[in-house]
């Protein structure tokens, strides 16, 4: 019987450390733009948010996109939902429960109130830790996995054209929609307009699989689109929130080019993915790469667990450090550092995995 070998692709380990680097970098750069009431905060600090952040933004599609690459044949689904479910439920679940114990002993929730954020797991995270948003809709797609997964095996490259390009338009809503608040059928009682069924992060496996099928060799335009891509996007979404930053009192519409269902987070999601993906490693038993892939295998957990990190490392060097030019990138650093430290010391643990995935 002959053993096929299936050669490790190092650009998918680089971008999946970028993209939990990124997590970090975008939650360090929120202690500047937004005040404790959730207002926004219009400081030179702040202004620095807006050139940092931007190219942060793709974290979380980079991380779809990935799963999406891995995602597809689906052959047994109850094979594919155990594995996949336990792997990202049961630590989340775990840290779930962490966290709100954490409030607890820190004397930010009463005894009752951690208790019902617990048993409220199921419906949204056990205690108002922001970032935790985005395991449900990781599980989501995993859901829905089976019942694209036929299509996805089968379609034509026409085919799946035309469902990015429906998506792609899908992108430009948020937009559309600061010129008319409804469109397409959007009405307070209808939550599914035209093209619901086109939008969302399913675009980003989508454009994933296209890639792996039709453009996964290496190729010279695959750079030079993808830095044309990355730029672009990195102008729009910064001129947006820069723009915005000294008239807008709430941060959601601050945020507006952040969304990650707009056109220009998509360009530059698709544009990393395109410079990164075929990354060539001379040397993949060196120290560094075997660094890359270690951190790479420990995303996850090091995802779960950074909040705690970051803002023990903000108290720390926030008063310490003057300007934001360096205290950003700075803390962002340092927290990414130490995360990975934490989670390589608990996968020495029995039974590590159901801790940090």
């Amino acid at each position: 019987m002959t053993t096929i070998v299936t050669k490790r692709n190092y650009g998918l380990d680089i971008l999946r450390v970028i993209a939990c680097y990124m997590v970090i970098q975008a939650h360090a750069g929120e202690f500047f733009y937004i005040k404790a009431d959730g207002s926004v905060s219009n400081t030179i600090e702040a202004y620095w948010v807006g050139w940092y952040t931007p190219l942060c933004i793709i974290s979380v599609p980079l991380f779809v996109m990935i799963s999406g690459i891995f995602l597809f044949p689906v052959n047994d689904i109850t094979a594919f939902l155990k594995k996949r479910f336990s792997r990202i439920a049961i630590p989340f679940v775990l840290w779930c429960i962490f966290y709100a114990l954490y409030f607890y002993l820190r004397g930010y929730a009463s005894l009752n109130t951690t208790l019902g954020n617990i048993v409220n797991i199921p419906l949204n995270f056990g205690a108002q830790i922001g970032h935790l948003w985005f395991v449900y809709m990781l599980l989501g797609i995993y859901l829905f996995a089976p019942i694209l997964s036929p299509w996805i095996q089968a379609a034509s490259r026409k085919s799946m054209e035309f469902y990015l390009a429906l998506w792609v338009v899908s992108l430009t809503i948020p937009y559309i929609h600061l010129v008319t608040p409804e469109i397409w059928g959007e009405t307070f009682w209808n939550h599914t307009p035209m093209l619901y069924y086109f939008s969302g992060f399913l675009g980003y496996v989508v454009l994933a699989v296209y890639i792996k099928r039709f453009h996964m060799e290496p190729r010279r335009w695959n750079y030079f689109a993808g830095i044309a891509l990355l730029l672009v996007g990195y102008a729009i979404t910064t001129y947006g929130f820069l723009h915005r930053l000294p008239t807008e009192k709430v941060v959601s519409k601050l945020a507006l080019t952040w969304g990650f269902e707009t056109i220009n987070v998509a360009m530059m999601t698709a544009g990393a993915f395109l410079m990164v993906k075929n990354i060539q490693i001379k040397k993949p038993d060196s120290a560094l790469i075997k660094l890359v892939s270690d951190i790479a295998v420990k995303s996850y957990g090091i995802y779960l667990a950074h909040i705690l990190v970051l803002n023990a490392v903000h108290s720390l060097l926030n008063n310490r450090i003057g300007s934001a030019a360096i205290k950003i990138p700075t803390i962002g650093v340092c927290t990414f550092i130490i995360t990975y430290i934490i989670v390589k010391l608990l996968s020495f643990l029995p039974k590590s995995k159901w801790l940090i995935g």
